[in-house]
């Protein structure tokens, strides 16, 4: 029985569906892990098909595909590192969310993940058969217990393990990103660490797909709960940890310990990811944008430019007849600062070709909320025509506060075909620009503070008729947030909301446009999820909806 172990952690960004190519990058670092002396190699969750593939994993040939480059990896390690190998598995003609592991050349055990995530943005129990309870893999007279990411954080999997015999736990994750996820990882998990006694190499995958993001944040802990290594955040990294058995069990005497983020720097890096790895992986050259001298539009251009540099980041700034001179100023003040492409293209001619079309049908009539979006579905025609023209993707920007209560246009400025904004709310967009200004980490490139202070001061406005304020359709944004955030992130009911000393018709009003839009948000473009309950994958409410709390109005 051997008392060293060297465990290498391999924080890596796969793409979905790209079977050769994440087998490409796991050789890769096979190849390194076996120069390095490792004994085990540990990839993330699903890490051959990407995580999620969805109903990918559904599709019988990818399934074959995913079998056929695991054969061909477990050649790899004859004469090398074992290897912790991730993948849809078909066995028995079920199909298992399983975990390989692979020594001397071949296959020799198979995990199947037990604990299927059946909520929040997950949807395992539809795709994969529930494993039974794994027992540990044997390897240098050491048991090794090999959990699947959900079977960590319920109960029954760690336990069993160690009733087992299991001496140290290895686990592959696909752990999205959310404000709250290294908290909640290293309580949850740190506790079934602490109740079993048994050290936790935790290795996750980093990378942006569709709404989620993945922070990486590879951690592990001996077994009284002490973070012993610690992989960096949002991006793909690598450490080498060696483990020594004595009279107390399995410790780490050398690893390394790497910054994980969490705050404002997190919720940043993870929308550039998130961004980023879109249109990386979908093949996109650059992106395009309206720049209208707001916060929103400053926020997502500066994200772009953070993460695919100014150079593929075009803002074309759409002004009409409301649109102010301190907006036409502040958005080249801002694409200056980016240094990126900057246009100007007037939509008066769209508009006025419109409403001389619609005149005779608008006759008598008195303007409105109608003309009024005939100004934002020119501006997105427009962005539409220069996307189809010269190839950039279009990138919307509303954030969630307008999202949630319809504040926004169909096939107008929700136009696009991703939005780094849609899981933020109006205050928290203020409160990320004002970080991004005050900062100015080497790797984002963007510049240094890209945002203009006149745009982070100035009243919200959408700028649609003379003197217009957001505040004239809308309470001030701390409010509305406030309100949001119960009904939406918290499921809270209207009389805890109230409670918090909100006027009930307010409440009233906001709980009814957050409902009565959800057909709008249906129809808008993915964006990254950053809080616990996003739009889409985590909150689907139904379009059709009569329900309402009932609010005391006379109190």
């Amino acid at each position: 029985m051997t008392t060293t172990l060297k465990i290498a952690s391999a924080q890596l960004n796969p793409t979905v569906g790209a079977l050769q190519a994440n087998f490409d990058k796991a050789a890769a670092v096979y190849a390194r892990a076996k120069t390095d002396g490792a004994d085990i190699l540990v990839l993330p969750e699903q890490f051959i098909i990407g995580y999620p593939a969805e109903d990918l994993v559904l599709k019988p040939a990818a399934v074959e595909d995913c079998r056929a480059l695991a054969e061909d990896f477990a050649k790899l390690t004859d004469g090398g590192p074992a290897a912790v190998f991730n993948l849809p598995w078909l066995d028995g003609g079920r199909l298992y969310n399983a975990a390989l592991f692979m020594r001397d050349g071949a296959i020799t055990d198979a995990r199947f993940k037990h604990h299927l995530p059946n909520y929040g943005v997950f949807d395992e129990a539809r795709l994969f058969s529930r494993g039974p309870l794994p027992q540990p893999v044997e390897f240098k007279g050491v048991k090794i217990g090999l959990p699947i990411c959900e079977d960590l954080w319920q109960d029954g999997v760690a336990a069993h393990l160690k009733d087992q015999g299991a001496e140290l736990l290895i686990s592959p994750n696909g752990s999205p990103w959310r404000r709250t996820a290294h908290v909640e990882r290293t309580q949850a998990l740190g506790a079934k660490v602490h109740n079993e006694g048994l050290p936790l190499i935790y290795v996750n995958q980093i990378g942006g797909q569709d709404e989620l993001v993945f922070d990486g944040s590879s951690w592990s802990m001996e077994a009284d709960g002490r973070v012993v290594q610690a992989l960096k955040s949002f991006v793909e990294d690598y450490d080498i940890a060696t483990w020594e058995k004595g009279k107390g069990g399995w410790t780490c005497t050398s690893a390394k310990l790497e910054k994980q983020l969490s705050g404002d720097e997190a919720d940043w890096r993870a929308m550039c990811l998130g961004l980023g790895d879109y249109v990386n992986k979908n093949g996109f050259k650059q992106i395009i944008l309206g720049l209208s001298g707001g916060i929103d539009s400053a926020a997502v251009a500066s994200i772009a430019a953070d993460a695919l540099g100014p150079d593929r980041v075009w803002c074309v700034m759409l002004p009409y007849d409301y649109t102010s001179s301190d907006s036409l100023e502040d958005a080249k003040a801002c694409a200056s600062r980016i240094g990126c492409r900057y246009d100007i293209i007037p939509i008066s001619p769209a508009v006025t070709g419109f409403m001389d079309m619609l005149g005779p049908m608008f006759d008598g009539t008195q303007p409105g909320t109608a003309e009024e979006n005939i100004q934002s579905r020119s501006r997105a025609v427009t962005l539409m025509a220069l996307s189809n023209k010269f190839g950039p993707m279009l990138v919307t920007t509303g954030n969630k506060s307008e999202m949630a209560v319809g504040y926004a246009t169909l096939y107008g400025d929700m136009c696009g075909g991703y939005n780094p904004l849609k899981d933020v709310y109006k205050t928290e967009v203020f409160r990320l620009v004002k970080w991004r200004n005050a900062l100015n980490p080497e790797d984002l490139l963007g510049g240094d503070k890209p945002c203009p202070q006149r745009i982070i001061t100035k009243p919200p406005s959408a700028e649609l008729r003379p003197d217009q304020k957001d505040s004239d359709s809308l309470p001030p944004y701390e409010v509305l947030d406030d309100i949001l955030m119960g009904l939406i992130e918290r499921e809270e009911a209207v009389e805890t909301v109230i409670a918090r000393g909100h006027d009930p018709k307010l409440v009233s009003r906001i709980q009814n446009l957050l409902y009565i839009n959800e057909y709008k948000r249906r129809q808008a473009p993915p964006g990254v999820k950053i809080g616990n309950k996003n739009f889409g994958r985590d909150r689907r409410y139904p379009i059709t909806n009569k329900y309402r709390d009932h609010i005391p109005l006379e109190s």
